[in-house]
C-alpha cells in the first residue's frame, strides 16, 4: 500500500492482511515444490520485513531472525543519506532508483558497488547453507528493483518493472555452497526473475572484496 502519491511506504507501515496471507502461502509453496527446508534467514530490521520472514518460515514471531542494515531501503545504495534522503522522500522510489541506475545524485553509490554489496551479503549467507537448504533474505521493493535493474543492464525502469507484493528473486551461486567455495569474485551468480533465468560472472565486476 502506498503512503502517498509517489509510492513511498513509511517504515511504520505494517504488513497488510493480504501480505500476511501471501507470505504464509508462498513460504509453504517454496518448501513444498523445492523439497528443501529453510536454512539461513536474514531480513531488513523494518517490522513488516521481519513479519514477512517469520510468516514465510511459519514462525509465531521474528525474535530470532537476523537483520542487516544493507537490506534497509535505501540501505546499500547510499553513501551519505543526508544528501539523498530528502530527494528520496520528495520524488519517490521509482525516480530514486532510476537516478541510482543513471548515477545522477551525489551521495549515492555507483550501481555496481551498490548491487555488489547486496550480492556479497547474500553470497556470505549462501555459502553457510547446508545441502538441501534454502536461504531467505527479506528486503524492500526499492532494493529488489535496483538489483534486478542493474543485472538486466537497465538505466530506466517503469512501474510495470516494479516488484509486486511478495514478488521474489531466486539467486544461487556456483560452485554450490557445500563444494569448495572460491572468493566472491570467482563465482557465477544465477538469477531467476519472472520466469526467466540469467547468469552473471562476478569476475566481470570491479570487486573490492577480492582485493
Amino acid at each position: 500500500e502506498q503512503a502517498n502519491g509517489q509510492g513511498f511506504a513509511s517504515y511504520a507501515l505494517p504488513l497488510t492482511v493480504e501480505g500476511q496471507r501471501l507470505a504464509e502461502q508462498w513460504g509453504q509453496a517454496v518448501t513444498r515444490l523445492s523439497g528443501r527446508q529453510w536454512g539461513r534467514v536474514v531480513s531488513s530490521p523494518i517490522e513488516r520485513c521481519l513479519d514477512t520472514a517469520a510468516r514465510m518460515l511459519g514462525l509465531p514471531h521474528a525474535d530470532h531472525i537476523d537483520t542487516h542494515h544493507l537490506l534497509v531501503e535505501p540501505g546499500s545504495l547510499v553513501l551519505d543519506i543526508s544528501l539523498v534522503g530528502g530527494w528520496f522522500r520528495q520524488h519517490g522510489p521509482l525516480q530514486f532508483i532510476n537516478a541510482f541506475l543513471q548515477q545522477q545524485l551525489a551521495g549515492m553509490k555507483d550501481p555496481v558497488q551498490g548491487v555488489e554489496d547486496i550480492l556479497y551479503l547474500l553470497f556470505c549467507e549462501y555459502r553457510a547453507l547446508q545441502a538441501g537448504q534454502l536461504g531467505l533474505a527479506v528486503s524492500h521493493d526499492t532494493l529488489l528493483a535496483a538489483v534486478v535493474g542493474h543485472l538486466q543492464g537497465r538505466r530506466v525502469l517503469g512501474w510495470e518493472d516494479w516488484p509486486e507484493m511478495m514478488e521474489g528473486l531466486f539467486l544461487w551461486f556456483e560452485p554450490l555452497p557445500y563444494d569448495e567455495i572460491p572468493e566472491f569474485a570467482g563465482c557465477t551468480v544465477h538469477w531467476l526473475w519472472r520466469g526467466e533465468q540469467h547468469r552473471y560472472q562476478v569476475s566481470a565486476w570491479a570487486d573490492p572484496h577480492s582485493r
